[in-house]
């Protein structure tokens, strides 16, 4: 998987910022079979979870644990996405997967995302080890500042772990640090052309607004760990198994079956969203 490599520079610059963009991770034909996928499969309208934000609006996510063989499948189980997560997180133990979530801000209607890490919600797993956790982003659209982009506060993942409390359905970092950390740290907007990726350190601060435009702004974000990052409170088994890596034309070329199969969330069964006296 050489040729997947990142160069010492892209990887010295996720240290950096917590954060590094992948132009073109996706090709534009991957994109629309991934697209056309989210758009038509009905198991992904059946078990998308709605959340509110403060404002009432709902942030739609559908989110599954083992990776199957389907073409969200393939792309999370991609050599291209192994091969990078796997230098970014440390090579000393196999890539095994969290979670993978389909992002879906609707026109006008999709909801912000308030100001969180992702630590912020897997520390309720009682994972051990948040430098063994990051998320990669795939733009399944383009996405601007008139969509609802991702924020994100560069550099904020040195800051560690944030403390986290609700805000509406969503768990969201404190207030007083965030702003603390924009009166000290870069906030940029991550304007993603549809098949570039994203890839994120689980303590990186970020947020999105509201969807207010006429264009959707739909993501994939599977979600990363080490087998050697313990997580004490999560049921799932997928972030103790090492991935089974396919080759990238296998996300085009190979069958796909139905994401019937996942083993989908279930609103009621998320660690994050359930108190545990420590969010007040």
């Amino acid at each position: 998987m050489e040729s997947k490599a990142l160069s010492p520079e892209q990887i010295a610059q996720y240290q950096r910022d917590g954060y590094l963009v992948i132009k073109q991770f996706c090709s534009d034909a991957e994109i629309e079979k991934l697209y056309s996928t989210a758009l038509n499969d009905d198991a992904m309208r059946k078990n998308a979870l709605d959340l509110n934000d403060q404002s009432g609006k709902k942030t739609r996510l559908s989110l599954w644990f083992t990776p199957g063989d389907d073409v969200f499948g393939y792309l999370t189980r991609s050599e291209k996405m192994i091969a990078r997560v796997a230098q970014l997180l440390g090579e000393h133990a196999a890539v095994c997967h969290f979670h993978s979530k389909l992002m879906q801000k609707e026109p006008r209607v999709g909801g912000a995302w308030e100001w969180h890490q992702d630590y912020g919600y897997w520390y309720k797993n009682q994972f051990m080890f948040p430098d063994e956790l990051m998320s990669v982003m795939v733009a399944l659209t383009d996405a601007n500042k008139q969509n609802g982009c991702l924020q994100v506060i560069k550099g904020s993942h040195k800051l560690g772990r944030v403390n986290h409390g609700f805000s509406g359905e969503q768990v969201g970092a404190d207030m007083v640090m965030v702003e603390n950390a924009l009166k000290t740290m870069e906030l940029v907007y991550s304007e993603l052309d549809a098949g570039d990726a994203l890839l994120f350190h689980s303590n990186l601060l970020h947020r999105s607004e509201a969807n207010l435009s006429d264009q959707p702004r739909w993501s994939v974000i599977s979600c990363y760990s080490l087998q050697s990052n313990l997580a004490y409170n999560e049921t799932s088994t997928s972030w103790k198994t090492a991935v089974e890596i396919v080759p990238d034309e296998a996300i085009l070329e190979w069958d796909a079956g139905s994401l019937s199969n996942n083993d989908f969330l279930a609103k009621e069964n998320d660690p994050a969203l359930k108190e545990t006296g420590w969010e007040k």
